[in-house]
């Protein structure tokens, strides 16, 4: 860390300064996010968060502060904005763009300074300054894309879980019969989701026989093919029947194709005749 302790307070003095002057030269409008924003609440949180960031990296100059408690308290700045749900909805080239523009606040600031002190630092402690700013602005648009992306995923994982959870309901239909509608495509991941799930519900509910209607599914490949059967084998040994229902043509193919034998699964054609069947 550099240590210049008249610097530091220099650009310490600045930090609302350095938050008006950057919220007035903003573009209000942008088509969306937290920048083009006319809510109030909104407007003094995002002007606070810019603050905190000002008062986090005027530390870069403090000789107080080590380089890795530096850092750790940006972490905790960074990870506060990856999450605030006002950026969430803010595209992030639109975010990166103001972390530039901050950066060259404070290389303005540092040319301000140096004019006001009469030739009393030297070009080279003028160009270490200038180095760091840029260097550490990297270091922390680096961790906050990083952070932001791992969130995102973390975002989309759950969304994907929920959307499995309700893509896959096991609907009871009396005391001991329930049905397993199953639309859309199945891929991998998603019939490994359905039999992990079924088995979960089934036991719960405490069925005895359970409908599985395939006749909303369009594609079904080999793995998935295998999935199904094993499903439908492993309902068995529970002591769970199982009654196969609209399955289309290329399923079916698929299924004779890579030797799934459904001679011993009770297959009907559509869920009415299911239905019908077994109550």
């Amino acid at each position: 860390m550099m240590a210049n302790k008249e610097l530091y307070q220099f650009l310490l003095n600045k930090t609302w300064q350095l938050t008006e002057q950057w919220y007035e030269s903003l573009d209000k409008n942008d088509p969306a996010g937290v920048y083009s924003s006319e809510d109030p609440k909104v407007i003094e949180t995002l002007k606070q968060q810019n603050y905190e960031f000002h008062v986090n990296f005027c530390k870069v100059f403090d000789e107080t502060i080590s380089e890795s408690q530096f850092y750790k308290d940006f972490e905790k700045w960074i990870e506060i904005i990856v999450k605030d749900e006002e950026h969430l909805r803010t595209p992030v080239p639109f975010i990166l763009r103001e972390f530039f523009r901050v950066q060259n606040q404070y290389l303005d600031l540092i040319e301000e300074f140096v004019g006001s002190s009469e030739n009393k630092y030297s070009y080279e402690i003028i160009n270490e300054w200038n180095r760091a700013i840029i260097k550490n602005f990297h270091l922390i648009i680096a961790a906050f894309t990083e952070e932001s992306h791992k969130y995102s995923e973390s975002r989309l994982e759950s969304q994907r879980e929920m959307i499995n959870e309700l893509s896959s309901p096991v609907i009871s239909l009396s005391d001991n019969l329930a049905l397993l509608p199953l639309v859309g495509d199945i891929d991998t991941i998603r019939a490994k989701h359905i039999l992990e799930s079924t088995l979960k519900q089934c036991s719960d509910q405490k069925i005895d026989h359970l409908l599985i209607d395939l006749s909303g599914v369009v594609i079904v490949d080999t793995m998935v093919a295998h999935q199904i059967f094993e499903l439908i084998a492993t309902l068995d040994l529970l002591g769970i029947k199982s009654t196969l229902s609209g399955i289309r043509p290329e399923i079916a193919q698929t299924s004779v194709q890579i030797g799934i034998d459904f001679s011993n699964i009770s297959i009907v054609s559509t869920l009415k005749q299911a239905i019908n069947k077994f109550m």
